[in-house]
């Protein structure tokens, strides 16, 4: 799982968030919020937290089976973990290739011609970084 710190890169670079079944996120409130809620990893699930558009946009609607009591949270107030097979489709055609190094995962992309590599312990972030960087080129 990519660190809360890339999750918010990439939504500050510009990453938008189609929430569906499995997908995974923290809350990103108010400073009077508890930080403890802030750092739990919620899951989004037909049962417990699910997507419901409305008229402003797209909330998070806790269904009262989760253990800190919400109605619901907008999309705004929510971090998206991506996965690592999610982070490896938003690539498309960029991505190259999955090294597994001694004590790392190397991905390399393909800019305009140009091979970037980006190595990290876990592949997630690996490709996370390589997200991003792919982002930032596009703007």
């Amino acid at each position: 799982m990519i660190t809360r710190e890339l999750a918010v890169a990439l939504r500050d670079s510009g990453l938008v968030w189609h929430p569906a079944e499995g997908d995974r996120f923290q809350l990103d409130l108010p400073n009077e919020v508890e930080l403890e809620a802030e750092a739990e990893v919620y899951t989004v699930s037909e049962m417990t937290i699910e997507a419901r558009q409305t008229p402003s946009g797209t909330d998070l609607a806790f269904n009262g089976t989760t253990e800190w009591a919400l109605d619901a949270v907008t999309l705004a107030d929510a971090v998206w973990l991506p996965g690592e097979d999610q982070l490896r489709e938003l690539l498309r055609g960029t991505f190259r290739s999955l090294v597994r190094l001694d004590d790392a995962f190397r991905v390399e992309i393909e800019i305009a011609g140009v091979s970037l590599a980006f190595e990290h312990p876990d592949p997630a972030e690996a490709y996370g970084r390589a997200l991003l960087e792919l982002i930032s080129r596009s703007q």
